[in-house]
This record gives structure tokens, C-alpha cells and sequence, in this order.
């Protein structure tokens, strides 16, 4: 049941957004501006979010290696 009540609100935020997105170039230049400051807010934090998410798959998925360490011998002069 949660389910669909969380796709009914997003499919309503869409429709919001959409309206908003319609009714945009008749809007104020203080409500462009302030449109435009939240979507670029939502567009960062989706971009370090992926960035995130990319950064700590690299680390869990392939780890860094670790080269081993060679005892070096002393060689004798010729």
C-alpha cells in the first residue's frame, strides 16, 4: 500500500513541476531566479550523490592492491 501512495505523490510533485516548468516564462524574474537556484541545489546534490556512490563501488568492487614487498640482498662487489 506504501508503495502506491509514494508513486501517486511523485507522479503529483511531477505534475507540480510541470505546471511550474508551463507557467515560467511568464513568471517574475525573482521566481526564474528562485526556480532556477532550487533546481541547480537539486542538480548538485544528484551529481555528489552519483559522485559518492561511483567513488565507493571503485573501492568495494575493486580494492586497491597492495604490492609486496621484496627482501632486497646485499650484492657483492665484482
Amino acid at each position: 500500500m506504501a508503495a502506491t501512495n509514494f508513486v501517486q505523490e511523485m507522479r503529483f510533485v511531477g505534475e507540480r513541476l510541470l505546471l511550474k516548468l508551463q507557467r515560467l516564462p511568464q513568471a517574475d524574474p525573482v521566481e526564474i531566479v528562485a526556480f532556477s537556484v532550487i533546481l541547480l541545489f537539486t542538480a548538485t546534490v544528484l551529481m555528489l550523490l552519483l559522485i559518492a556512490c561511483g567513488c565507493c563501488c571503485t573501492h568495494c568492487c575493486c580494492p586497491e592492491r597492495r604490492s609486496r614487498k621484496i627482501e632486497v640482498q646485499p650484492t657483492t662487489p665484482a
